[in-house]
C-alpha cells in the first residue's frame, strides 16, 4: 500500500512510502504505526474517497492523511 503524509505529518516522517501490513489492518491500526495522534487528523482517504478509522484498505490502495488544518 502506498501512504501518503501531508503538512506536518511528513516532519520526521516521510512524504510518501510504500509499506506492507496484513489484509485485516484497519486505518487506525495504521495511523497508531506512524506515531500520528488520532485527535491531529482532519482527513483520511483512501483511493481519493473519505473513510473512517475502521476501514481496511487493499494491498494496491493509496492512503492519504491529512492534519487538522486551522487558520484566521
Amino acid at each position: 500500500m502506498t501512504i501518503k503524509l501531508f503538512a506536518s505529518f511528513q516532519k520526521g516522517r516521510f512524504a510518501v512510502e510504500t509499506r506492507e501490513y496484513p489484509p485485516a489492518t484497519t486505518v487506525e491500526e495504521i495511523v497508531t504505526d506512524l506515531h500520528i495522534p488520532k485527535r491531529e487528523i482532519g482527513v483520511l482517504l483512501v483511493n481519493g474517497r473519505h473513510v473512517s478509522f475502521d476501514h481496511r484498505p487493499g494491498g494496491g490502495d493509496v492512503l492519504a492523511i491529512f492534519p487538522v488544518i486551522g487558520g484566521g
